[in-house]
């Protein structure tokens, strides 16, 4: 049976709930017949190197306690490495956990999943996204090279991502939020969303596709789906697939502010997906680019477009039950 768990923990993620849920979830994968040592780090930088040195020493199970920035670091560690991740999810969004079906702010019921599905199958294995600046693409069996939460922030050396590469209205929203100090939470980013739409416009975009073709659209946004959802259950790739090879690409078009307002609360449901002025491509590889918008990936901001974005197949194991 596997051994040795390395927690990986946020103590600040949910507002604290970090730093309380690792006890408990220390607690039940001790009581499982796990030996568990703890890595907090002083600062992003710090927390991976020190997470790629567990990794690189051997240890059985890498699971991150926290949201999704815990994890979207976590992965640039064990992406690739066959190391499995597993997620105590107890931050805001909890979007890579809810694509995976895991329990979210349950951190005793998240570890008893993680010890049942190491002592069982040992997880499944899935894709992930890999995002690099400009149009080049690198080879999959390229490395992640670094050690630095910065740099690993995705500019020149590349950046792993679970879930999705937001670009245009929501990742305005994003860096509206960012620059809020006050209210603390997600009720931020809903006044956030109320500022932007007040000053939202089209943005011109191009998409360079894998098989080549090169599109140029006006859009509202374009988001990029190895996962299904972002910003707290958002289902904007309401029906990308994790383990298929390919992204869902949603080109969310020139939409009117009005219809706007109409359509966005429908992501929450994904059943903006069957609105005319929305479109799906599914791809192993594409670059955007559009003027004067930032790309997130999980979350993280990317910097600005172009970003080239593939879907590397296989490239974690994750302590999750089988999909449904």
């Amino acid at each position: 049976m596997t051994s040795d768990i390395t927690l990986f923990v946020n103590p600040t993620a949910g507002r604290g709930r970090g730093a309380h849920a690792a006890q408990p979830a220390a607690r039940v994968l001790r009581d499982a017949g796990f030996s568990v040592r703890t890595i907090l780090g002083h600062d992003a930088d710090d927390a991976l190197r020190r997470v790629r040195e567990a990794v690189a020493a051997g240890t059985d199970a890498l699971v991150a306690v926290g949201g999704d920035g815990i994890v979207s670091l976590a992965l640039q560690a064990v992406a690739g490495t066959g190391t499995p991740l597993g997620v105590i999810a107890v931050g805001t969004g909890n979007d890579f956990a809810r694509s995976l079906g895991l329990p979210v702010r349950d951190p005793a019921g998240a570890a008893a999943t993680v010890a049942e599905v190491l002592k069982g199958d040992g997880g499944r294995v899935i894709d992930l996204g890999r995002v690099e600046r400009g149009p080049g693409e690198r080879n999959q069996g390229d490395s992640e090279e670094g050690g630095s939460g910065e740099k690993a922030a995705g500019a020149a050396g590349g950046r792993w991502f679970g879930t999705v590469l937001a670009s245009g209205f929501d990742s305005r929203v994003n860096d509206r939020g960012n620059r809020m100090r006050l209210p603390a939470g997600r009720f931020k980013y809903d006044l956030a969303i109320l500022a932007e739409l007040a000053s939202f416009r089209p943005i011109p975009y191009r998409l360079t596709l894998d098989d080549g073709t090169e599109t140029t659209v006006d859009a509202t946004l374009v988001a990029v789906g190895n996962g299904t959802s972002y910003g707290g259950g958002m289902r904007i790739c309401a029906d990308a697939v994790m383990d298929d090879g390919l992204f869902d690409v949603i080109v969310v078009g020139d939409l009117p502010r009005t219809e706007l307002i109409k359509v966005f609360p429908r992501v929450y449901k994904g059943t903006h997906l069957s609105h005319p002025k929305v479109t799906l491509h599914r791809v192993r590889a594409l670059t955007v680019d559009a003027p004067d918008v930032t790309g997130y990936a999980d979350g993280e901001p990317l910097g600005p477009l172009p970003l080239t974005a593939r879907c590397v197949p296989g490239a974690l194991r994750v302590l999750a039950p089988p999909a449904p």
